[in-house]
């Protein structure tokens, strides 16, 4: 099955993203995502990807507070505010879905009715705006689980399967079969796993094949599921092991390994 392949548009440090995306065409993508929240910002990097023939396929909302979403009190309301930007910018420049996180952290609260009335309120935003909202796999199954069951007859309610997250958090569970035919997203990156211990962040976003993740095995679930969708990249050059090459010999090489996970 082909697959338009894609990368995340922040993945030059220090570059704008608008020309970023020069650099991402250049070096033989088909689309892009962005976690820019500044409307004016958003609205020129969806028009220059259109200029150059890429699609935005999504937003990624802000996270950083995201528990708070499960606290009594009223903290959680800077965060609900951006998440619901993020849907706005979507509406407002013709993307057609925001990633969202249910939760952070390996001590993430538990399910409360007080947060699920808040995520229902978005998710009855993200209706009304006709943007759909792509649940992410983080550390905790129970929630997103859940929330495949709370919002399975929700049109604009899907899923993003993160492979990394999977790797180096959940190694036991296959996501896919959760996801099932709700995946409308995906977040692609390596990392060396998690060992038996769940002390620090194993979540180094790697770029595929430097890690441990099996790529052959998550095609194989995907095509068992006829997910039609693109394959992007969360990978950024910040990291030192890439620091070495050029912005256009790490997007060259970006393209080279998602090419090749498209071809598995």
């Amino acid at each position: 099955m082909k697959r338009k392949l894609g990368i995340i548009c922040e993945c030059i440090r220090g570059e704008d993203p608008v020309k970023t995306l020069d650099l991402i065409k250049a070096a033989g993508f088909d689309c892009f995502f962005t976690g820019t929240q500044d409307p004016d910002k958003v609205a020129a990097i969806v028009a220059h990807g259109k200029e150059l023939g890429l699609t935005c396929e999504f937003i990624h909302a802000p996270f950083k507070g995201i528990n708070t979403m499960w606290l009594a009190g009223l903290s959680y309301l800077p965060l609900m505010n951006g998440m619901k930007q993020a849907i706005d910018n979507a509406a407002a420049n013709g993307v057609p879905a925001v990633i969202i996180h249910v939760s952070s952290g390996w001590d993430a609260p538990e399910i409360t009715d007080l947060g699920l009335a808040r995520f229902d309120e978005l998710v009855l935003y993200a209706t009304e705006k006709k943007v759909t909202i792509a649940f992410e796999n983080l550390r905790k199954v129970g929630n997103l689980a859940y929330f495949a069951d709370r919002y399975e007859k929700m049109e604009y309610v899907r899923f993003c399967y993160d492979c990394g997250h999977e790797h180096c958090y959940t190694k036991y569970v296959t996501w896919m079969d959760i996801f099932r035919n709700k995946l409308v997203a995906t977040h692609i990156h390596d990392n060396h796993g998690r060992g038996d211990e769940a002390i620090g962040d194993p979540d180094t976003h790697l770029l595929p094949f430097d890690g441990t993740f099996n790529y052959e095995k998550m095609m194989r679930k995907l095509d068992e599921y006829n997910f039609e969708g693109a394959l992007v990249l969360e990978v950024g050059n910040s990291r030192e092991c890439y620091a070495q090459w050029t912005a256009e010999e790490f997007l060259a090489t970006c393209f080279e390994r998602i090419k090749k996970i498209s071809e598995l």
